[in-house]
């Protein structure tokens, strides 16, 4: 019998083959592990929603920290849960809030650690939105100013990179603006480019207390149906001056990173959310699924996609997962 075919099986013969040949590589440096602060003392308390994500007061946050660079994660990203809120989210961009406050301990105990700060204002807003209503409506450009106020707060306290999350028109624009006119010329920007109006952040709302008293968020946040919609949004940060793009989800969204990866030069973040985190968590509890071949198959896939960073809360976990096949 005389035939000719591909033997596509050669290269997967044995481990050491395999590993010669991968395509995509993931390291515990692609990560942003994200923190949540909260004010108090003695504060270590587990998100109900979210096993193994836990609240820190300022007081028990140093031993998190100094866990996550032995790790050898090079990043975090904090968010902070205020104890007062008010219409115009104040606490977002108070010199003495509790992300500034976070921010200075954080460089003080780890100053190499790339400390981002999410710049959003829905945590702090009594009403759950990212912007200033006005008349029932999120209201876009007073938003931008509380928005340029926070970010230049952030950066005064020692934050490394800002990372935009609110999806108001221009705000990439007015930040970068804000920022250069408060002497922050070298401070990057990470913006939220492509955000979806997602069902992923379900979990994430509760850990941040950041549900919506009324309405949603579809009137700023995309449409789950928008491809071309999403790089209408990543031009539009690229002009205005982002330093970073980032989609989210990424589960849902790998073809939006991968169109979002071909179509700028800058770097691309995926954020692999709170809901996404959960799924494969209560999964793994019933034992349906193999928590770390899941988890790690997942994060190799938002590489492969075009992720060159990946913030997610699965970080620690990975790291540790890695070092054990290192």
């Amino acid at each position: 019998m005389s035939l000719y075919f591909q033997r596509h099986r050669r290269l997967r013969t044995t481990a050491a083959m395999r590993n010669l040949v991968r395509e995509t590589h993931l390291h515990a440096n692609d990560f942003i592990y994200p923190l949540f602060v909260v004010e108090g003392n003695n504060v270590k308390q587990e998100i109900s929603s979210m096993p193994g994500v836990f609240h820190y007061s300022l007081d028990r946050l140093e031993q998190e920290v100094q866990e996550v660079t032995e790790l050898g994660i090079q990043s975090i990203i904090v968010f902070g849960v205020p104890n007062e809120k008010d219409a115009c989210g104040s606490e977002a961009y108070a010199e003495n809030g509790i992300v500034q406050q976070a921010i200075r301990k954080i460089k003080g105990w780890s100053p190499e650690l790339v400390t981002m700060a999410d710049t959003c204002l829905c945590q702090y807003t009594e009403h759950g939105h990212c912007g200033m209503i006005h008349e029932g409506y999120v209201d876009n450009d007073s938003s931008l100013e509380l928005l340029v106020k926070t970010a230049v707060s952030q950066a005064a306290a020692g934050a490394d990179v800002i990372a935009p999350s609110n999806m108001m028109d221009g705000f990439v624009a007015a930040i970068r603006h804000g920022l250069d006119e408060a002497g922050f010329i070298n401070t990057p920007i990470m913006s939220y480019a492509v955000k979806y109006a997602s069902q992923f952040y379900g979990p994430f709302r509760d850990a941040a207390h950041s549900t919506p008293q009324f309405g949603d968020r579809k009137t700023y946040q995309m449409d789950p149906a928008n491809r071309r919609e999403a790089l209408r949004e990543a031009a539009s940060d690229v002009e205005e001056g982002a330093d970073m793009l980032m989609v989210k989800p990424a589960m849902a969204y790998m073809d939006i990173i991968r169109e979002v990866k071909d179509n700028f030069d800058l770097p691309v973040a995926a954020y692999n959310v709170s809901g996404e985190y959960s799924m494969i968590k209560a999964a793994a509890e019933r034992g349906w699924v193999d928590e770390k071949g899941i988890t790690l198959e997942l994060l190799t896939g938002l590489k492969r996609a075009g992720a060159d960073m990946i913030l997610t809360y699965s970080a620690k976990d990975a790291a540790r997962w890695l070092k054990e096949i290192d």
